[in-house]
């Protein structure tokens, strides 16, 4: 079981080698365990380029994956119905469901997005 989910955007920060997203990864996977939404790997693989596969899966093979199941699927659902005007996309309602249903801390550069309540976040100041 990990204690914190990581937003999409800082792992892919992390790809493109973003020395804050690195460095910020790094120092918080030292004392905890990181988990992902497997809506994330979709995410990442969507943007990935061929060259990249092996750093990618790499990178996300060291994370504790966490699939959608129906409950998140409907929890996201329910987030969707009562957020989604603010703009909630379908990813990150489904990235907070799981934050909330399995009881992680979501780790985000972007808090607007996930205006939630329940979501307990640990907002990161944004990359430059």
């Amino acid at each position: 079981m990990a204690d914190y989910l990581l937003d999409s955007g800082l792992v892919i920060r992390h790809l493109r080698n973003d020395a804050q997203a690195v460095t910020l990864l790094r120092e918080l996977g030292r004392h905890n365990r990181l988990g992902l939404c497997t809506v994330t790997h979709v995410e990442v693989y969507a943007g990935m380029k061929p060259h990249e596969q092996y750093v990618t899966r790499k990178l996300l093979s060291r994370f504790v994956a966490y699939a959608v199941t129906e409950d998140i699927a409907e929890r996201a659902g329910e987030y969707l119905r009562d957020y989604g005007a603010s703009g909630l996309s379908i990813p990150d309602a489904m990235i907070a469901a799981t934050a909330v249903l399995k009881g992680l801390t979501l780790v985000t550069l972007n808090p607007k997005h996930f205006q939630i309540h329940g979501v307990s976040m640990l907002p990161l100041p944004p990359i430059e």
